[in-house]
């Protein structure tokens, strides 16, 4: 892959979008593509596209009317769109006389960029844009869990139906599904592999972006909910367990004291 520095380039911008559920990638002019894994192609004389399968679409380099372009193409790949975009923004600067640095609050700055730089750049975005509409989603969750145990210790006993919390539960454990499995948040990007000199810049922006952190802390609180969700569950069918006990006595009595009056007429 060709060097893409420029002495004199202003800072691109890299945009990641999270467009919705899964992007379907088949069919890209081939002509275009630079990667396979993740799929990146061009777009212009300086843009790029990275999609990722789970539905996130990078754009770095390109001009607003490159970029409406590039959305609108992709909508007939985007299964289960999303009614508004998770959204992260960053600058790529290009400085030869500096080594690659990510200051905070400023772009990233590298020191010479090719493309497999702004695929590294482009999975850090993608990861980061998905841990916000996870950690927003199970902020939710718990949210909602968190009444039912407060509930628990404050009265000893809980109320809602078993559906209601089932219902919460699922959707926190399909977060799990998409932080663990297909978003692979902790493993590093395939092109690294072969580009041991990104090693370095991959590190970095897991730091600044507190990828891994963030996970974890994610999955802390999943855990936190299945737990609460089990007792609720545990809760719930010891009642149904209770009720029904109560209802089989009912009916043993009112037979025996249908059998004494017989006995007795």
């Amino acid at each position: 892959m060709n060097d893409l520095t420029a002495p004199a380039q202003s800072p691109r911008r890299a945009r990641a979008l999270l467009l919705g559920d899964r992007i379907n990638t088949a069919g890209i002019d081939p002509a275009q593509v630079v990667s396979s894994a993740p799929l990146t192609y061009r777009v212009g004389a300086d843009g790029f596209v990275t999609l990722f399968r789970y539905g996130v679409a990078v754009l770095v380099g390109l001009t607003p009317a490159q970029e409406e372009y590039v959305l609108r193409e992709l909508r007939p790949r985007i299964i289960g769109p999303m009614a508004t975009p998770e959204e992260e923004t960053a600058f790529v600067a290009i400085d030869a006389a500096k080594d690659d640095q990510i200051l905070p609050g400023g772009p990233i700055t590298l020191k010479t960029v090719t493309p497999e730089h702004l695929i590294v750049i482009a999975d850090a975005l993608s990861k980061s844009v998905v841990l916000a509409r996870d950690e927003r989603e199970v902020a939710a969750v718990f949210d909602l869990v968190e009444p039912f145990a407060r509930q628990l210790a404050e009265k000893g006993g809980a109320f809602g139906g078993r559906r209601a919390i089932l219902k919460h539960i699922g959707n926190a454990l399909l977060v799990k599904h998409r932080v663990s499995g297909r978003v692979a948040v902790a493993e590093k990007p395939d092109v690294v592999w072969d580009r041991y000199d990104l090693e370095r810049l991959t590190a970095r922006l897991q730091d600044e972006y507190e990828l891994k952190e963030r996970a974890e802390v994610l999955n802390r609180k999943l855990s936190v909910i299945a737990e609460t969700a089990e007792v609720l569950t545990d809760i719930i069918d010891t009642r149904r367990s209770l009720r029904l006990e109560m209802i089989i006595v009912a009916l043993i009595a009112f037979e025996i004291l249908i059998a004494g009056y017989q006995i007795l007429r």
